[in-house]
């Protein structure tokens, strides 16, 4: 199967060699073999909750990556809730992977991630499908680092792919610092379309009696961080 431009492009975020890679809520597992194909971790960790779609990529794994003689398997299948991860020995590197799925659920993911393992140094990329304000607003509660980020488009929609960790210094910007290039076209089209969401949602709330000032205030500030991204005429 063709991985999509979103797969491929997390794939090139990956600039180290790691002793461990999850690719979690990993579908149909192209992202991980493209991952065993750059020989970025001596294990790639496949992680699903549907059985049936582990059963099959074990089976692709088994017959396109098998185990030959003197040589260590370089991959593993967990139908697990990717909340439970086993992650491994707090030694060695780790880098976790959660791409696909929505934002709240993402949050949720790497909170109890952090919280069973609080000693571990650990690296994530993030590749929520909506909610992008809500996971950098998160993130940077969770005193997670920027390392890297990029915004790409794919099948007519924006991604925001987010590369963190436990001991970056740098922190999360709740708008974005980095992946933005307002020269190219994609990046005005996405900052345009973000804007607009955000105004959209400020008439609807505006127009409920009941909202509150932090309501207010905080769509206020949304708009502000955006706004404050264009470039000055």
């Amino acid at each position: 199967m063709k991985i999509s431009q979103r797969l491929r492009k997390i794939a090139t975020m990956v600039h180290k060699h790691y002793d461990h890679i999850w690719d979690c809520c990993c579908d149909h597992g192209l992202l991980g073999a493209k991952l065993l194909d750059n020989n970025c971790a001596d294990t790639v960790h496949f992680v699903d909750v549907v059985p049936d779609l582990m059963q099959e990529v074990s089976a692709k794994l088994e017959r396109f990556y098998p185990v030959t003689d003197g040589k260590e398997k370089r991959w593993q299948v967990h139908c697990i809730d990717v909340a439970l991860l086993p992650i491994a020995d707090k030694k060695q590197s780790q880098l976790i992977i959660i791409a696909g799925v929505g934002g709240q659920l993402l949050i949720e993911l790497v909170q109890a991630i952090l919280a069973k393992y609080p000693q571990h140094s650990l690296e994530f990329i993030l590749c929520p499908v909506h909610h992008i304000f809500e996971v950098r607003k998160a993130l940077a509660k969770l005193n997670l680092g920027l390392i890297d980020e990029h915004l790409i488009e794919d099948n007519q929609r924006f991604y925001e792919i987010l590369h963190v960790s436990t001991q970056s210094q740098q922190a999360v910007s709740l708008v974005g610092n980095k992946m933005w290039d307002l020269t190219r076209l994609i990046d005005q089209r996405y900052l345009q379309k973000t804007l607009a969401h955000y105004q959209r949602t400020q008439v609807g709330l505006l127009k409920k009696p009941s909202l509150d000032e932090v309501q207010k205030n905080e769509i206020t500030q949304i708009i502000n961080a955006y706004q404050a991204l264009q470039p000055q005429s």
